[in-house]
Order: structure tokens, then C-alpha cells, then sequence
């Protein structure tokens, strides 16, 4: 048996993935359908509270969702797992559920989803006397770190809208063990053609296929509507392992329309066909094999010294050090840098501050050695970095504004020197206050990232 080694422990833990869809859901729009979204909670037991562990992404006038985002879990077979699904009505951009209509909710553990064979449907539960169904389904997922990057380009689709042409998209399934299909992936719409050239897509191939590189693969072409009721052009069917070839005849499909089909008889011959443009697959690589390869991780540390943060002298003060307790900018600084340091080879942090004035002068600094020397601003160790901020703390004058751009592109300075994959750059800055230079602060991450 796999796995099986005599006179070991072995803990029975997976990682499941965890499909949603829902069917009959009650109206909650007046002129048009609702907007569904599905929210999963999960039971603390700890807190003794439901936590939010995600959402679904909404779908715009439907009644009878198949949502493309998963949840992904790690499944421990000796432990309850109590989760709750809630369905709402999303009515506007904001984040906060209150602001959206409640549909209904079920409760139940992630053991009576995975015993269940291939889904778990209830009834919903709620303020509504129709609420509809939901629909879970479970399936472990495999080790695979591949993904696929593809692209695809249909010919001669079927004319769908009365005053023009179609707005076609793909939406890619993938077969379960009971004939079923899974949703895993909407293209986007190319409006007003019958021969759209999507844009490449790279998905997973745990998402596609699980891994299975001969499993049935459902493709169905739809024209999109505003209302929701987007019409049927046709599908096919297909594998991973066939799209693999690459283009070619062997990857340029007919779209069929069945009810088309049955009602024309020979006359039918397709509703367009859809061709494989380009495919590849690409290791995906993780944190874990970056570091088993040698990457080596460089974290620099940024502390706010910004005034609200509260006069040091005080007890009420995030930076207040008495003999009896560290600050929590010292208990925070312990408690993330502990983690980080076992990643760092030389133990030599570069630390930071901003949003103080300096001595003699009293200048305001948004990016200031914390021991001092601006040309050599590392510290020995976690420790080390305590000891130069707890120092700061008593030849500074907390000041302001809460600027993070300077220190960041401190760092960004040294990472775009490093180009070759050997480093990997992390920045911990500790503040507790509202970023005012946000614009710049967003500028600058996004061109170290470049």
C-alpha cells in the first residue's frame, strides 16, 4: 500500500477542492435576476466563531450558478471540519455582505461533503420560503505542479443575435467520476464576431484535469447575453493529452448543437468550429522549490516612527519600553522575524525607519538606518534589529507623514540589481497607521516588480 511504512505514524490528512453551484434560486432582483455569489465559512474552534475563509466570484443574472472559483482545503480525516455556505444577492462593488441580500445558507463538515460520493445538495435555508439548492462537490487533489498556457480561435460560428452578430466565449469543463461536468474556466467575451480569437489562458493542470492528462475535457461556445440567458452554440469534447499535439487537424474541433442537429438532420453539418492556436506546459514552480535551489532570501525590516503611534514615554504608546515588557513593535518584530530569519543565510538584516526627525537637526526621514550608519544599515539577527530600534527610539522625535515609497524603493534599488533569480527580496514594514503617500507607495511596488 502506498504510503505504508511499519512501525511510523501517519497522519490521514489531503488537500480537497470544493466545487459550488447552486439550482431555482429565488428572485431577489426586481428587473432582472439575482447576482449570485457563495461565501464558506469555517468554524474556529478555538474563537469558538465562524471565520471567512473565501468567496466565489458573482455571477450577473442567474439563477442556476456554476461558479468557476474553487475552494481548496486541507481535509484531516480525525477532525470535524464544520463549514457554512451562504448565498447573496450582490448589489453593489462593496465588501461588506450587509450591503447584499441574503439567499440562504447551509451548515454542515467537510467529512459529510467527502462521504457523500461526488456532491452534497440541500436545500437552502433562510428568510425565503423558495431559497433553492446548493450543490457541493469534493474531489482530492493531486500533487501535479504543471500548468498549461493556450489559446484558441473559433471560425464560421452560428449567427445567434437578431440584429447582429454574436458575442462569443468558451467555458472549459472537466468530467467527474459520475458523467458530471465541473466548471473550471469562463473565457472572456470577444463582442460582435463569428470568428473571436481569444486571448491565451494559463490554467492548472490539477484545475483541468487533476493530473489525469486522458480525462474527458467538456469545451462548450456560448453567445453572451446581458440578461443572463446567454444562448448555446455548441461544444466538443476533448483531453489533455489530445490538446497536447499541439495545433493541427487533430485539434481543430466542430462546435455541435445537438438540438440543432436532431431538428435539421442532414443538412446540419456544425455551428462553427474552434481551433487550438498554441499550447504548452510549464512547471510550476513553488516557494519551497526556489529555496531547495539554492534562492537566496534577503529580508530588510521598516519600522514607523510616525507620532501616532504615540509618545515613547507614555504606557499608552506602541513604542513605549518599560523594564518589565518589550513594545509590541518589539513583540512584532520577534514574532515575524523568527519566522523569516530561518530563510535568511548570513543573518544580516538591513533595518529601516521613516517618519521620524533626526538628530542634530531635526530633519524629517522616511528611510533612516535604524543603527545609524545610512551606508551600512545591517543588523546582527533579529535580535540585533531590536537592539538598533530599541536605541532609535530614544534619539528620534516621532513625527510624520506614514510614507512607505522611500523605504521601498530602498530596497527596490538592490533587487533590481539582482536579476539573475539567485536573491529573493522581502520587505516587512511594521506601521500602525493609514499610508499617506499611497499613489507612490503603489508606483514603487509596482515598478520593483516590473
Amino acid at each position: 500500500m502506498d504510503g505504508f511504512v511499519p512501525g511510523t505514524g501517519f497522519n490521514p490528512q489531503c488537500l480537497v477542492e470544493l466545487s459550488t453551484c447552486c439550482r431555482n434560486l429565488i428572485d431577489a432582483d426586481v428587473f432582472s435576476k439575482s447576482d449570485p455569489m457563495v461565501v464558506l465559512f469555517v468554524f474556529d474552534d478555538r474563537s469558538r466563531t465562524w471565520r471567512e475563509f473565501g468567496r466565489t466570484e458573482v455571477i450577473w443574472n442567474n439563477l442556476n450558478p456554476d461558479f468557476v472559483k474553487k475552494f481548496v482545503m486541507q481535509y484531516y480525516f480525525e477532525q470535524s471540519q464544520k463549514l457554512k455556505f451562504e448565498v447573496y444577492d450582490v448589489d453593489s462593488t462593496s465588501a461588506d455582505l450587509s450591503k447584499h441580500d441574503f439567499l440562504g445558507r447551509i451548515e454542515c463538515s467537510l467529512g459529510e461533503i467527502v462521504s457523500s460520493g461526488t456532491h452534497l445538495k440541500r436545500r437552502l435555508t433562510g428568510p425565503n420560503i423558495n431559497k433553492g439548492d446548493i450543490i457541493v462537490g469534493a474531489e482530492e487533489l493531486s500533487s501535479c505542479k504543471e500548468q498549461v498556457v493556450m489559446q484558441f480561435r473559433a471560425h464560421k460560428l452560428d449567427k445567434k443575435d437578431f440584429f447582429g452578430k454574436s458575442d462569443p466565449f468558451l467555458t472549459f469543463y472537466r468530467a467527474n467520476e459520475d458523467n458530471t461536468f465541473t466548471v473550471v474556466h469562463r473565457t472572456e467575451v470577444i463582442k460582435k464576431t463569428l470568428n473571436p480569437t481569444w486571448k491565451p489562458m494559463t490554467l492548472s493542470v490539477r484545475s483541468l484535469c487533476n493530473g489525469d492528462y486522458d480525462r474527458t475535457m467538456k469545451i462548450e461556445c456560448y453567445d453572451w447575453d446581458a440578461d443572463g440567458g446567454h444562448d448555446f452554440i455548441g461544444d466538443f469534447t476533448t483531453s489533455l493529452r489530445e490538446l497536447s499535439r499541439g495545433p493541427g487537424s487533430s485539434n481543430l474541433y466542430e462546435c455541435i448543437n445537438l438540438k440543432k442537429k436532431k431538428k435539421k438532420g442532414a443538412k446540419y453539418q456544425n455551428s462553427g468550429t474552434v481551433e487550438l492556436m498554441s499550447f504548452k506546459i510549464e512547471k510550476i514552480y513553488t516557494f519551497l522549490d526556489y529555496v531547495r535551489g539554492g534562492t537566496q532570501l534577503n529580508c530588510t525590516i521598516a519600522i514607523d516612527f510616525t507620532a501616532s503611534n504615540g509618545d515613547p514615554k507614555t504606557p499608552s504608546s506602541l513604542h513605549f519600553i518599560s523594564p518589565y515588557h518589550p513594545s509590541p513593535y518589539c513583540n512584532a518584530l520577534r514574532a515575524v522575524g523568527n519566522i523569516i530569519k530561518d530563510y535568511d543565510s548570513d543573518q544580516m538584516f538591513p533595518a529601516l525607519g521613516f517618519g521620524a526627525r533626526l538628530p542634530p537637526n531635526g530633519i524629517v526621514s522616511h528611510e533612516f538606518a535604524l543603527n545609524g550608519n545610512p551606508q551600512n544599515p545591517y543588523c546582527q539577527g533579529i535580535e540585533g534589529v531590536v537592539e538598533a530600534y530599541t536605541k532609535a527610539i530614544t534619539s528620534v522625535q516621532l513625527y510624520g507623514p506614514t510614507n512607505f515609497a522611500p523605504c521601498i524603493n530602498h530596497v527596490a534599488r538592490f533587487a533590481t540589481a539582482k536579476q539573475n533569480g539567485d536573491e529573493y527580496f522581502i520587505m516587512l514594514i511594521i506601521t500602525d497607521g493609514i499610508i499617506t503617500d499611497m499613489e507612490q507607495t503603489r508606483e514603487a511596488i509596482v515598478q520593483v516588480c516590473m
